[in-house]
């Protein structure tokens, strides 16, 4: 029985409008063979867990150039309480050190920098989708 490639959300949630670089990880983990849904910028939070669940989505990739991570700990509490706990969330862009626990306290599985390379990117991406625990048998 073979497995299906890990499926990975690639969404920028709140005002953040820049979405370049969410657009190149989005195809850098599609030249690796996963299913990625992009979505374009400004997307709420419900949105976001609709899609996740609709799409059984393995990992969620949120872009954030403009203070909008800030609001991805209540992201991480309505994942929970949609019963979405093992979807893996990581986080690209600006991400100041303090935030940065802060997101990591609140579930967050990684938070990549500039300059990380996208090899490092795919490489955690297919791990973490990987290591998402199903709920089906």
């Amino acid at each position: 029985m073979s497995k299906r490639p890990p499926k990975v959300i690639v969404t920028k949630i709140g005002f953040d409008g820049h979405d370049r670089g969410s657009r190149v990880i989005t195809a850098c983990l599609r030249d690796a063979g996963m299913e990625v849904i992009y979505t374009p910028p400004w997307q709420e939070i419900s949105t976001v867990v609709k899609l996740a669940t609709e799409e059984d989505a393995d990992v969620i990739g949120i872009s954030s150039l403009a203070t909008d991570h800030l609001i991805i700990p209540q992201l991480m509490k309505a994942l929970r309480d949609a019963g979405l706990d093992d979807v893996k969330v990581v986080v690209g862009g600006i991400i100041p050190a303090k935030d940065e626990k802060e997101l990591i306290n609140a579930g967050v599985a990684k938070v990549f920098h500039p300059g990380s390379s996208l090899e490092d990117i795919v490489n955690t991406v297919r791990s973490l989708a990987e290591s998402r625990t199903h709920s089906e048998v």
